[in-house]
Formats: structure tokens, C-alpha cells, sequence
């Protein structure tokens, strides 16, 4: 009869069936997926010709720490090449700059990387680069004078997938969807290709045959073609005049104008 009584006292002693519930610990670092949200940041390219400008968008982004710069470019071709190396989230970018303009360069890394965001940063909100936003599906156009608030707003607006544009690029928008006519008497935009443009931001310039093959890594025969195809679609027969169109269709900054012998 002990042998019993002890037995039952060793079966009492045993619970080692309450160990499971230290698996109940696991739900304590409740805390912990809020954590991984904290460090998890918008990756941003900055792109503007101006250090200054530079300078000030990354003192002003940096106050926001979801909000991470990973790399700043002077040109819309190098930003280009910096897209496919650094993998941002988004770009904010200015369009009249040399070489490339930003407008151009959105068109191209578009074609690249189609997840990348790009809000375009520009003193002008002419109708010829709103028009070319809206044809060429950029989500974000800001102004240079939005305040700075207003500025991080569309960045995370854009990370999230949506676009937002200045309130008077917003309302100019509107009025030229509502101008287009809706019959047959409209006529398209002429389209280049993306290496027509280039050639013709650097005929503007005032860069020679010999200096547009060197930068875009061509040969001058290949930069007689693109001129001359561009004269031919265009219906226009002198550099002048080509200069004349770069500005009036937003391929260079209008202030480039003054420097341009027309």
C-alpha cells in the first residue's frame, strides 16, 4: 500500500505538463514589430544641378527619419545611372538642368525602373512641362516655392503609391484636360525618342557634333543622323531654330535662353 501512496505522490510531483506554458512568453516582445516599422525608411535621390539647393532639401528631408538619401546627382544622366545602382524608393528632381533635363531623365528611368516614384522640383509650371508630366505619368510636381512641409508630404504621399502635385499645378492640370478637344481636330504632341531628345538638349547647349558623340559615348555619323531626323520631324533647318523649339517644348530651362545665340 505505501509502494502506492508513493507512486501517486511521484505522479503529483510531475507536472511537467505545465511547462508549455512558458511558450505563452513569446507574445511579452509585443513591442518588437513596431521596431522593425521605425527602421524602415523611404530610400531618396536627390537630383538638382544647384548645390545650394541640394544642400537645402537634404538639411530639410533629414529631419524626417523615415526618411533615408541615398545618393544625389547634378544631372539627369547621372541620375540615371545612379537609379540602377543605388535602387531608390523615389527621386526629387529638378528639370531644367544640363545635359540631361529632369523631364527627360523621368522618361528614361520610368522605362528602367517603373516602381522607382519621381516628383519633379522646378521653379517653372509652364503648360509645356505640366502637358509633359501628364503624358509622361510622373507622380509628384512641385514647385520650389512649396513650403517645406508640403515637401515631405508628397514624398511619403508618393512612397505610398498615390501622386500629388503644388495646389496651382493641381488646378492648371484640370483647365488642360478640359481643354483638349475631344474630336479629331486635336493634334498629338510630336513624339522623339528619348535619344533624339538628348541630342537635341545638347544642340541647344551649343555643344558641337564632335562634343555630342563624346557624351553620349556615339559616333558623329550616328549624331548627323539624329539631327537630321530631328530637322525632318520637326520640319525645321537650322540650329536656331532647333534651340528655339528645346525652349518653347521645355527640353532646356527657358533662363538657357539668354545664354543661346538665336
Amino acid at each position: 500500500m505505501k509502494k502506492i501512496t508513493l507512486s501517486k505522490r511521484v505522479l503529483k510531483v510531475s507536472p511537467r505538463k505545465s511547462k508549455p506554458l512558458v511558450l505563452t512568453k513569446r507574445s511579452a516582445p509585443a513591442n518588437q514589430p513596431s521596431k522593425t516599422k521605425a527602421t524602415t525608411s523611404i530610400r531618396l535621390m536627390i537630383v538638382d544641378d544647384h548645390a545650394f539647393i541640394r544642400e537645402s532639401l537634404r538639411s530639410l528631408v533629414d529631419l524626417d527619419k523615415t526618411i533615408e538619401i541615398v545618393g544625389e546627382a547634378d544631372n539627369g544622366r547621372k541620375a540615371i545611372e545612379m537609379v540602377a545602382e543605388l535602387h531608390p524608393t523615389l527621386l526629387l528632381m529638378d528639370i531644367g538642368m544640363p545635359r540631361l533635363n529632369g523631364l527627360a531623365a523621368a522618361r528614361q528611368i520610368r522605362q528602367l525602373a517603373p516602381d522607382v516614384g519621381i516628383i519633379l522640383l522646378t521653379a517653372f509650371g509652364t503648360d509645356q512641362y505640366i502637358q509633359q508630366v501628364i503624358d509622361g505619368d510622373i507622380h509628384g510636381y512641385l514647385l520650389k516655392d512649396s513650403p517645406s512641409s508640403l515637401i515631405t508630404h508628397a514624398i511619403h504621399e508618393v512612397a505610398k503609391g498615390n501622386t500629388f502635385h503644388s495646389p496651382a499645378i493641381s488646378r492648371r492640370m484640370r483647365t488642360i484636360y478640359n481643354e483638349i478637344p475631344s474630336g479629331n481636330g486635336h493634334k498629338p504632341p510630336m513624339k522623339l525618342t528619348n535619344r533624339e531628345i538628348e541630342v537635341l538638349q545638347l544642340i541647344a547647349e551649343g555643344a558641337a557634333n564632335k562634343q555630342v558623340a563624346g557624351e553620349l559615348n556615339i559616333s558623329i555619323k550616328t549624331v548627323e543622323k539624329h539631327r537630321q531626323n530631328l530637322m525632318d520631324k520637326l520640319r525645321i533647318h537650322d540650329t536656331a531654330s532647333l534651340t528655339r523649339y528645346a525652349i518653347s517644348s521645355g527640353v532646356i530651362d527657358n533662363m538657357v535662353q539668354t545664354l543661346l545665340p538665336i
